[in-house]
């Protein structure tokens, strides 16, 4: 398949989004927290966030957690969802990214009492199946796009090939608003 174009991308329920879901301009990033260039991704994502209402966009984030390429990618997924069962998806994403270095178990336990979330309903839903589920989910439809690295992006349905630097991505999102 090709990553030109996917007609059948599309958001839903187990996907993490901000802006409006009306907005004529959709980025997916599929990532992993502990990916070297997914870091430094995120703090120009991060910038990108502050603007996308501005832009008319919205950013959807979707797991490519692979273990075999980074030991404690599927567990920091993992700790996402647990967090987002809590409402604190997108503070425990930025934290694991600005903490990338420490995702052992009792890192992620600090991480989750630092994001203000109930630390031991975080530490149940751990291990509860369904947040892995969504996570292998994510990954497998990432195969099935024949994406192979993160941070692998699509704009308006586009895999987007330029750099994550903030005024490339604000270029591209205006490219594709026309």
């Amino acid at each position: 398949m090709s990553l030109t174009e996917d007609p059948t991308l599309r958001i839903d329920e187990q996907d993490h989004s901000l802006g409006s879901p009306h907005a004529s301009v959709t980025i997916v990033e599929y990532g992993e927290f502990e990916c070297p260039h997914c870091g430094r991704a995120h703090f120009q994502l991060k910038s990108l966030r502050d603007r996308l209402e501005e832009l008319d966009a919205r950013f959807v984030w979707r797991h490519f957690a692979r273990d075999e390429v980074h030991p404690y990618s599927i567990r920091a997924a993992v700790a996402a969802e647990a967090a987002g069962a809590q409402g604190k998806f997108w503070a425990m994403h930025d934290r694991l990214f600005e903490h990338q270095h420490s995702l052992e178990y009792d890192d992620l336990r600090v991480h989750a009492s630092m994001v203000g979330i109930d630390v031991e309903r975080f530490l149940a839903d751990m291990r509860d199946e369904t947040h892995l589920d969504v996570v292998r989910g994510h990954g497998s439809d990432a195969v099935a796009r024949g994406i192979t690295s993160t941070p692998t992006f699509f704009i308006n349905d586009r895999h987007y090939k330029g750099d994550y630097r903030l005024d490339d991505l604000v270029r591209a999102i205006e490219d594709a608003r026309g």
